[in-house]
């Protein structure tokens, strides 16, 4: 079965579970005070971790370097900003994961490998000049 499918099927129904759990334990209003809450709280600090990573960014940028990890950040702190926008416990948590810098360093770990091995294969040769020489007596001595 397609992925986007199943997570298309399987989130809402976690959602409503976790809504119906929680809200049985601290009632209809605390639910939906949370639910906002968590969405207002959630967007400012992406807002905030959004602003940090467009600095460092730049700062890799001014060194001369390719700010591959602050691109990986960035679209991943975009992502966790949506899923906590969306209204619901489990899209929260993992927007705030997402958000969260040490979390989001583990989560993207692999990605920032590979590009790390990109950026080291790139790296990989010497820098010089040549000038072409079609006859020995075109050249200059």
């Amino acid at each position: 079965m397609n992925t986007v499918l199943l997570s298309v099927i399987l989130i809402p129904i976690v959602e409503i579970y976790l809504f119906i759990k929680i809200g049985s334990q601290i009632g209809a209003f605390s639910t939906i005070f949370l639910i906002f809450f968590t969405a207002v709280v959630g967007v400012y600090y992406a807002k905030y971790e959004g602003i940090n990573t467009l600095r460092s960014g730049m700062m890799q940028m001014i060194k001369n370097q390719i700010p591959a990890h602050e691109l990986i950040s960035g679209a991943a702190i975009a992502f966790g900003a949506v899923l906590l926008i969306i209204p619901g416990f489990a899209t929260d948590l993992i927007g705030f994961l997402l958000i969260v810098p040490i979390t989001r360093k583990l989560i993207l770990g692999k990605f920032n490998k590979k590009f790390e091995k990109k950026e080291m294969k790139k790296n990989d040769f010497i820098e010089g000049e040549y000038e072409d020489i079609e006859d020995d007596n075109d050249r200059k001595v």
